[in-house]
């Protein structure tokens, strides 16, 4: 009876260990299929970017006249007109005017000039197309410059949800018009202590009297803008 006993408990234990062994296996396959899926997403977008600059390569192949600029940022571009007398670019903080016309990368019209109008860019402090926002600050006024952005440099995986499509590489041409200082990061701050007073002049045997200015009015910030690319 007691053998009996001994081999019942044995083969119950033997199941529960088995049971508990499948459940654990079980569980592998989910972080497995996690691991695969991130390595094939990657994959995707590393040869949707190799894919889109082999097009870009092959265009700027194709038109061997043209000098074509490479940019650490991952796109290309050249001067339709380039002034060499201005050696001056737009920074941080400064008001940019400009045109622009927008292309598929077979050269068709998206947008052009005359649908979206002049553009005013408040510089790395407004949100518009990755590559502009890198772009104007390589221009000097006057000039006109055609980038070839992938879509990873312009509206990506979204497209722009008008009539830019998803990963769709873009030809833009942009005439910078124009850039100044912000005038709200330029006010000079009001004088104070010593330095701000002033010693107007007294009739005779009275003493001078000493007066202290007002502090100048600044001007409100002007408010962020977004991305100005909607006609």
């Amino acid at each position: 009876m007691n053998y009996l006993k001994l081999s019942i408990y044995s083969l119950l234990f033997a199941v529960l260990l088995i049971s508990c062994k499948h459940h654990e296996e079980a569980r592998r396959p989910i972080s497995s299929a996690s691991g695969t899926f991130m390595k094939k997403s990657a994959d995707r977008n590393k040869k949707l970017v190799a894919n889109e600059e082999d097009v870009i390569k092959k265009i700027i192949k194709s038109n061997p006249k043209v000098k074509y600029y490479a940019t650490p940022k991952g796109y290309w571009f050249y001067y339709d007109e380039k002034n060499a007398a201005e050696t001056a670019s737009p920074r941080k903080g400064d008001i940019a005017y400009y045109n622009l016309e927008v292309k598929d990368i077979k050269g068709n019209i998206i947008y052009s000039d005359s649908d979206l109008g002049p553009q005013t860019y408040y510089v790395d402090k407004q949100d518009i197309m990755m590559g502009l926002r890198d772009g104007i600050k390589r221009m000097h006024k006057n000039e006109t410059v055609t980038f070839l952005f992938p879509s990873h440099m312009a509206y990506g995986y979204h497209g722009d949800n008008k009539k830019i499509g998803t990963n769709e590489s873009l030809m833009v041409t942009v005439t910078l018009r124009n850039f100044v200082p912000d005038p709200a990061q330029t006010n000079a701050p009001a004088q104070t202590n010593a330095s701000a007073q002033t010693t107007a002049v007294a009739p005779a045997g009275q003493a001078p009297k000493t007066t202290t200015p007002k502090p100048a009015a600044t001007k409100p910030a002007a408010p962020i803008k977004k991305d100005t690319l909607t006609p």
